[in-house]
């Protein structure tokens, strides 16, 4: 890969990696609760509707952080609602270790959900609006990166503590980013885009009629669709990744084992699409990426043997997690900066719907008996439904500028 000055620049190293720390804890956490549900299905005894429920509540917190931290981050700035939301989440999972009944789970995974779902648009936004356009897309996908750190830390966590030491010392140990942000506070500011247009300041009202006014309504659009059938299909295949090994045969600790090894894909997926993104375009990475995440996801349904089961799951892991960050990448470039966090954290907002009926949707199908197959044909009609809107409804992004057009 050319060397980029992304990462010789001083300045632009430290936002990516603080930046990136804190969405590696935002995705430690939601990699626990798919170890953790798989262990609770044991503790607790819960049922599939059970496990279903409890991480489509996450997704509903998820859904209210992304909206809420969206539109406060156009008015307050980007670095005090990115810290306010990394507070809220690492607390509301240590607490969630003391939880004594499935409700106050519930309860407590929705609010580290918000903080969550608050905390990954507003940290794009603003590394977004911090490099150079011809870096952009790199910068972001990058970024997204450090999601598959945190997934592999938990597999980590999952395989090496929760057997051991039970599910709430994995929940205590997702805390710990409450410390990190006592650090971040200090080592970030806010981008010189918001920065430069604090006197532009849009009411509320005015930022959400511009996201359907006739200049970006169509931008809107494909956004929405594209971020509900990733995030359906993402929630809906890897929380239940664990558990459909499970029902595949394989014990709990093989199969933590096994999401280990699949999760470890993530990180050459991100970083060919890092590279792709920025010499062939977002348009390319997205429709290419997405379309063999749904293949992957039909050979990983029918897969048998433990060797097949991995392949496959090393595919969809590439593909997919490769496509969320030409998607994260994607969103802030289609709106000028007094609108950006608005419109990243409301497109966010709705792909967290389809993140709460994603898993949910995979529980009462178990639960009545659905072959796994003909589960995943709905996420593989969902992919390519999200890929078709972005290849004939999307426009080209690349080295674009928004606030010039």
């Amino acid at each position: 890969m050319k060397q980029s000055t992304l990462l010789r620049d001083k300045k632009q190293r430290k936002l990516m990696f603080s930046a990136g720390l804190s969405w590696l804890f935002d995705a430690m956490d939601v990699g626990l609760l798919s170890f953790i549900v798989a262990a609770l299905s044991v503790d607790w005894d819960l049922g599939a509707r059970q496990i279903g429920l409890l991480t489509a509540i996450n997704s509903i917190g998820m859904a209210a952080g992304a909206a809420v931290a969206g539109a406060m981050a156009d008015r307050f700035g980007r670095r005090s609602i990115l810290l306010w939301t990394l507070l809220i989440f690492s607390a509301a999972s240590g607490l969630s270790a003391f939880a004594t009944s499935f409700v106050i789970l519930c309860i407590f995974r929705f609010i580290t959900g918000f903080g969550l779902g608050g905390e990954l648009p507003v940290a794009s936004t603003l590394v977004s609006e911090s490099v150079p356009a011809k870096e952009r897309g790199r910068a972001i996908v990058l970024l997204e990166s450090f999601w598959a750190g945190g997934w592999i830390l938990a597999a980590l966590v999952a395989y090496f503590v929760i057997p051991v030491y039970g599910w709430r010392i994995a929940l205590l140990i997702g805390a710990l980013p409450a410390l990190y942000a006592l650090y971040l506070r200090r080592a970030i500011q806010d981008s010189p885009r918001f920065i430069n247009q604090q006197h532009l300041r849009l009411p509320f009202k005015d930022r959400l009629r511009s996201l359907w006014s006739i200049k970006y309504r169509k931008s809107t659009i494909v956004l929405w669709i594209l971020w509900f059938t990733v995030v359906f299909s993402y929630y809906g295949m890897f929380l239940w990744l664990p558990t459909v090994m499970v029902m595949k045969g394989f014990g709990l600790v093989k199969s933590f084992q096994y999401v280990l090894i699949i999760t470890l894909a993530q990180l050459p997926g991100y970083f060919t699409a890092a590279y792709l993104i920025e010499k062939f375009g977002r348009k390319f990475v997205l429709v290419t990426y997405l379309l063999l995440t749904a293949v992957s996801a039909i050979w990983f349904s029918s897969a048998v043997t433990a060797g097949m089961l991995v392949a496959a799951g090393i595919s969809l892991s590439f593909f997919n997690l490769g496509a969320w960050g030409a998607m994260y990448a994607y969103t802030p470039e289609l709106y000028p900066t007094s609108i950006r966090a608005t419109g990243v954290g409301f497109a966010a907002s709705f792909g967290r719907i389809g993140g709460v009926i994603g898993p949910y949707l995979v529980g009462m199908l178990v639960a009545s008996g659905t072959a796994i197959a003909n589960v995943f044909m709905i996420f593989f009609i969902a992919i390519v439904i999200g890929a078709l809107a972005v290849l004939f409804m999307g426009k080209e992004t690349k080295g674009t500028d928004p606030d010039r057009i």
